[in-house]
C-alpha cells in the first residue's frame, strides 16, 4: 500500500504548494482521517494528544473550503490560550498563504480598537479566546452571518479554565447551518454534552496518544528531598538537556526558579500568566527561535505550543490535574523524535504520582537523583555545553515566510484607499501579476502589502516613484513577524 500523500485529497495547486513550502512530508495519522471528514462538510469530534497535528488537520481542509471572495469571515476558531490563538492564526495564515486568505487572531489584553479596524476589512477566518470574541459578539464587531465552520480546539482546557459557559453562549448566536469539529485530548461528560447539543451526528476520530507512551517518550520520577532547585540544577548538569522546559505550579516558583538558574549564569527564560502579552509572545518566540535553553513556566505554556526540538520537560511541580501532566509531557518528543519527561516528587505527592499512572495506563520509571559524584563527573563538560551557547532554529513557517516580502504604505482608510487601489497600482508595475500579491491589510493610517514569488524587492523599487488612487505614498519594507 502507498504511502498518504496530501495531493489524495483534492487539495487546490496555491494550498499544496504552502504545504510544500511548509516541509509538510505526508499527513499524520490524525490528518489522514480528518481532512477527508472537514472536505466532506462532516460534523467532527476528534480525540487526540496535542503534537498529533491536529491544526493542519482542520488548518488544510479549512483553507481549501474557504472563499476568498467573501469579506466576512466564514470560520471561527476558539481557543483556551493567546498564545494558542497567536499561534492557529499564523499556522493557518501560512496555510492559506498563496490563496490569500487573511487569519486574525482576538484576545484580551490586545488593543480592542486595532482588532475592530482589522475586522470591518475582509478577513476569512477568527481564531480567538471565548471571552474577547464573546466581546466582539456583544458589540457587533464581529459579524457571524457568514459563519459556515466552527472549531473548538483544546476543548477539555476550556472546561478547565472556566470557559465553557461562554463557548456556549457563542455557539448560541452562530448560525444553525455550519460544520462544528471539536478537538479534545480527552472527553470528560461535560465535553460530551457539549458535543450531543450542538453537533449534527459527529464522525468521532480517536488517535492512539504515541506522544505519551513509553516508545516515544522516557517518564521518570524521582524523589525530591533537601533543596528542590539545587536538585534541579544538578539535574541539568547530569542531563544536559539541548531544550527544555521547566514546569511549576505558581508564578512565585516559576520567578524563583528563574532567578536561582539566571543567577548562575544559565541560558534561562521564563513565562507566566502575570507577564504582559508582548513579553510572553517574544519570550515563546525567542525558545523557538533556540536563543536560550531552559524555560520556566506556568501551564500556560503546556498547551498547543508547537516546539519541535524540546528534549526535556522537567516537573518542578507535580501538576494538579493528571491532564495536565499528559499536556507538559507532550512539549517533548514531538515529530517522532525521542524526549524525556522527569517528574520531581516529594513524599507528599505518592498519591498523584499513583492517578498519573492509573490516567496514562503505565507506570513511570523509578528513579534516583544523580549523586555528587556523577554530577562532578559530567560538570565541566555541561559547562562548555553552555559556554558554547545554542544553534539557532528554524521552523516551517519560518520557512514559508522566506518567500514573502511585506511592503508598508503611510496610507489607508483615512486616504479613502482600499485593496483593490494597491492591487491596481502594483499589477501594472513590468513583471508583475495580482498573483504575486498576497495578503493586504488596510488601516487607517497604514497599509501593508504581501508581496509573492521573490519580487518584493522589485516592487519597494518601482512603488517608490508609482501612485496609488493618485497618491504618491512613502513606502518601506515592513517588519516580519
Amino acid at each position: 500500500m502507498s504511502e498518504p500523500k496530501f495531493s489524495d485529497y483534492g487539495l487546490s495547486d496555491d494550498i499544496l504548494k504552502a504545504i510544500k513550502g511548509l516541509s509538510y512530508e505526508t499527513p499524520t495519522e490524525v490528518q489522514q482521517q480528518v481532512i477527508p471528514l472537514i472536505l466532506s462538510h462532516q460534523d467532527v469530534t476528534v480525540k487526540s494528544q496535542t503534537g498529533s497535528g491536529k491544526t493542519a488537520a482542520f488548518g488544510i481542509p479549512l483553507c481549501q473550503l474557504v472563499e476568498w471572495n467573501e469579506n466576512k469571515p466564514q470560520a471561527l476558531i476558539l481557543t483556551p490560550t493567546r498564545e494558542l490563538a497567536q499561534q492557529v492564526s499564523e499556522d493557518l495564515t501560512n496555510i492559506g498563504r498563496f490563496k490569500r486568505l487573511k487569519a486574525l487572531a482576538i484576545f484580551g489584553k490586545s488593543p480592542f480598537r486595532i482588532q475592530q479596524a482589522v475586522l470591518k476589512q475582509r478577513t476569512h477566518i477568527v481564531v480567538g479566546t471565548p471571552g474577547r470574541v464573546f466581546d466582539h459578539i456583544q458589540r457587533e464587531t464581529l459579524s457571524l452571518e457568514k459563519i459556515r465552520y466552527l472549531i473548538i480546539d483544546e476543548a477539555d482546557e476550556m472546561l478547565n479554565m472556566g470557559f465553557l459557559e461562554q463557548v456556549e453562549a457563542i455557539i448560541k448566536c452562530l448560525p444553525k447551518e455550519r460544520v462544528t469539529l471539536l478537538f479534545s485530548a480527552t472527553f470528560p461528560e461535560d465535553i460530551a454534552r457539549l458535543s450531543q447539543r450542538h453537533m449534527n451526528h459527529p464522525a468521532e476520530v480517536q488517535i492512539k496518544a504515541q506522544e505519551v507512551t513509553a516508545n516515544t517518550i522516557t517518564h521518570q520520577v524521582l524523589e525530591a528531598k533537601g533543596d528542590k532547585v539545587e536538585m534541579l540544577k544538578d539535574l541539568l548538569i547530569f542531563e544536559s538537556p539541548d531544550s527544555a522546559i521547566i514546569f511549576c505550579r505558581t508564578q512565585e516558583n516559576v520567578e524563583d526558579v528563574y532567578r536561582q538558574l539566571s543567577d548562575d549564569g544559565l541560558p534561562v527564560e521564563r513565562i507566566h500568566g502575570g507577564m504582559e502579552q508582548d513579553q510572553r509572545f517574544g519570550v515563546m518566540d525567542a525558545f523557538r527561535r533556540g536563543k536560550f535553553r531552559y524555560l520556566v513556566a506556568t501551564d500556560v505554556a503546556a498547551r498547543g505550543i508547537d516546539i519541535s526540538h524540546i528534549t526535556h520537560v522537567i516537573n518542578f511541580d507535580i501538576p494538579l490535574e493528571k491532564e495536565a501532566y499528559v499536556h507538559r509531557a507532550g512539549r517533548t518528543g514531538r515529530a517522532g523524535q525521542s524526549g524525556k519527561a522527569i517528574t520531581l516528587a516529594t513524599t507528599r505527592d505518592v498519591r498523584r504520582i499513583s492517578e498519573i499512572e492509573d490516567y496514562i495506563g503505565f507506570s513511570l520509571d523509578r528513579v534516583f537523583a544523580p549523586t555528587s559524584e556523577e554530577v562532578r563527573q559530567k560538570k565541566s563538560q555541561f559547562e562548555k555545553k553552555i559556554q558554547q551557547g545554542t544553534l539557532p532554529k528554524t521552523d516551517k513557517r519560518e520557512q514559508l515566510s522566506k518567500e514573502i516580502f511585506k511592503l508598508n504604505f503611510n496610507g489607508g482608510k483615512k486616504k479613502k484607499l482600499r485593496a483593490v487601489d494597491f492591487v491596481g497600482a502594483i499589477a501594472k508595475i513590468d513583471g508583475i501579476t495580482a498573483d504575486d500579491i498576497g495578503i493586504i491589510t488596510i488601516l487607517d493610517h497604514s497599509t501593508d502589502v504581501e508581496i509573492l514569488n521573490g519580487k518584493g524587492r522589485q516592487v519597494l523599487e518601482a512603488m517608490r516613484t508609482t501612485t496609488v488612487k493618485g497618491k504618491q505614498l512613502k513606502v518601506r519594507r515592513g517588519a516580519r513577524r
